[in-house]
């Protein structure tokens, strides 16, 4: 990649980083702040404003993506962001589940996940894009560990409250990464009209199956987080706070890996690579739940994460070339909100195998969703269409 676009994929990684990693900070301390709180809420009240977020983001990924192309990435960004802050400091300022569950609702409001996406896709050439993708989505697994060691550490200084204002002030705070990322006039598409319109987002039958398959990629990362933390208690012996032990040097080392083979997709490959990883991904979850001893749970995870990483940038690559060029923020907002609704599907999954069978049934069990993605990936494209390519 060239400068400008390194400088791109950074600064967008750094903004939607910033973003999540106060959002990933919540989740190991919220449940035991939230008992406390006036009313002692129940279970249900709870879940509900934990997860609130991410039916508003799956509501609103489509609308701002669609947006994003009539008025351009970097002000639906900007105005995304600023929604986020606001949920998060309505959140951070109440003292009832019921508002908090308000302010997570407003944070999923501001849904930039389409637009920044899009926007990288902009400034990239195909070429190298792939890369540029997986980079980005490197950074959102390294804010997901860092969260995890931080939460609890952010937690006894300032609170859980705190925490939420302390996501708003970072959300500010990266506003003028937008167009440090972007210095240059975004290009416009050329707004010819095509036959199907928006429609065409949802009738595309290979950006259908894109959008199948990161549902599936994104219902098995709740079923791995909960199945893995118990099995690393029992092969290693480590309370929750020292698992990021693993998961760091996991993610890092499978994305070194993961590089060189996100540039041969970027020359021509990415069928065959698409399809490699959905078996690694497999194969992965069947290692790491079927086989007993620290080796296998940590070969395991790296044949998950090395195949996840690798997927995280195919397939928002992929969209964003198969999509019309004047539909790529409405085709990127329909694969974002498959995305999100693919974490409540895998964590119902998940949890119901959890309580009836255990954890190493929870990683069967998610090990047959790649086998259903194999079957829907199987008849891809080899090749993208030459318009949309150039």
């Amino acid at each position: 990649m060239n400068s400008l676009e390194w400088r791109a994929t950074l600064a967008l990684g750094a903004i939607y980083a910033l973003r999540m990693l106060g959002v990933f900070m919540i989740l190991p301390v919220f449940e035991l702040y939230a008992h406390d709180l006036a009313g002692h809420p129940s279970p249900q009240a709870i879940a509900f404003a934990l997860t609130a977020s991410g039916l508003t983001q799956a509501l609103f990924q489509i609308p701002l993506g669609r947006l994003s192309d009539r008025i351009g990435r970097r002000p639906v960004i900007a105005v995304g962001m600023a929604i986020f802050a606001l949920g998060s400091l309505i959140a951070g300022l109440s003292d009832t589940i019921e508002m908090i569950a308000l302010g997570r609702a407003i944070q999923g409001a501001g849904a930039i996940s389409s637009a920044v996406t899009a926007l990288l896709a902009d400034v990239t050439r195909v070429q190298v894009r792939t890369t540029a993708m997986a980079v980005m989505g490197a950074g959102m697994g390294f804010a997901f560990v860092l969260a995890l060691i931080l939460g609890p550490l952010v937690d006894g200084v300032i609170g859980v409250p705190g925490i939420f204002q302390l996501t708003a002030l970072l959300s500010l705070l990266a506003l003028p990464l937008i167009w440090w990322a972007a210095p240059q006039p975004e290009v416009t598409a050329t707004r010819t009209q095509r036959a199907g319109g928006f429609g065409g987002a949802f009738q595309d039958k290979e950006l259908l199956r894109l959008n199948g398959g990161i549902m599936i990629l994104h219902a098995i990362v709740p079923c791995v987080f909960m199945a893995v933390p118990s099995l690393i208690e029992q092969q290693f012996g480590w309370p929750g706070p020292q698992h990021w032990k693993i998961y760091l040097p996991v993610l890092v080392g499978t994305l070194i890996f993961a590089l060189p083979l996100m540039r041969r997709a970027d020359q021509g490959a990415a069928k065959p690579l698409m399809l490699g990883a959905i078996i690694t991904l497999g194969l992965g979850l069947f290692v790491a739940g079927h086989w007993s001893g620290p080796l296998a749970l940590v070969g395991g995870l790296s044949l998950f994460f090395l195949a996840f990483n690798l997927l995280e940038g195919l397939l928002p690559s992929r969209v964003s070339r198969q999509a019309p060029p004047d539909q790529k923020g409405a085709a990127l907002g329909v694969y974002a909100t498959a995305q999100f609704l693919g974490q409540p599907l895998g964590g119902a999954l998940g949890g119901w195998t959890l309580q009836h069978a255990g954890p190493s049934a929870v990683l069967a069990v998610a090990a047959l969703l790649p086998a259903i993605w194999f079957v829907i990936a199987y008849g891809m494209q080899s090749a993208l269409p030459a318009q949309v390519e150039n």
